[in-house]
């Protein structure tokens, strides 16, 4: 059973969830999948394991109930680029900046939680459909400034896309799994300038 057994309705019971669950991330990113118990996340959340149980059937249903709550969180900092870009309208290398920037500190921010949520959280059909949404999302939302730069090749929507995927699998895998003798600075501005290059082509 990969899902919640039952949805926090109250404020309490909300506040309940919420403590299990930064509980359990900070256990995942300590002692990863293998060392992490229900009860030493129950223990570390100040609640009984009955009380997780209610909500939790079980160490997987936490990990995607956190892919959840990460890829909301993501979606809403990675919304706030494009919030800044309606208002300061940037050019294309200051608005991949600040995209690859933010893109670049979600994978640093927590660094093993974000591998073990990647590697080992059961990819149910509902994960699944919520992280194509938001990548399509975030897609759009980077067409709709290409064409308003004028950039982005025959088909900006495209583009887009391409770029979003590749953003995010480009510095998953450097800055996760960063290879000796780079530094994660010089991997963000090395996908900056591919990026940048790669949609500076006119329409």
């Amino acid at each position: 059973m990969l899902t919640p057994r039952k949805q926090p309705r109250q404020q309490r019971s909300r506040e309940t969830v919420a403590v299990i669950l930064e509980a359990a991330a900070q256990l995942f990113q300590r002692h990863g999948y293998a060392g992490t118990t229900t009860n030493k996340i129950a223990e570390r959340a100040g609640v009984s394991i009955g009380s997780l149980y209610q909500y939790f059937p079980n160490k997987d249903a936490l990990l995607v109930a956190l892919a959840e709550h990460y890829l909301t969180q993501s979606a809403e900092q990675v919304a706030q680029v494009f919030s800044r870009a309606a208002e300061h309208r940037p050019s294309l290398h200051d608005l991949l900046t600040d995209l690859v920037g933010c893109v670049a500190d979600l994978h640093t921010d927590r660094p093993e939680l974000h591998r073990l949520l990647f590697d080992q959280a059961p990819r149910t059909p509902g994960l699944v459909t919520r992280f194509r949404q938001a990548e399509q999302q975030i897609a759009g939302a980077l067409a709709g400034e290409l064409r308003r730069l004028r950039a982005g090749g025959p088909d900006p929507g495209l583009s887009a896309l391409l770029a979003v995927q590749g953003i995010e699998a480009q510095l998953h895998g450097a800055l996760l799994d960063q290879p000796d003798g780079r530094d994660t600075s010089g991997h963000v501005q090395a996908v900056i300038r591919l990026w940048h290059r790669a949609l500076a082509a006119a329409p």
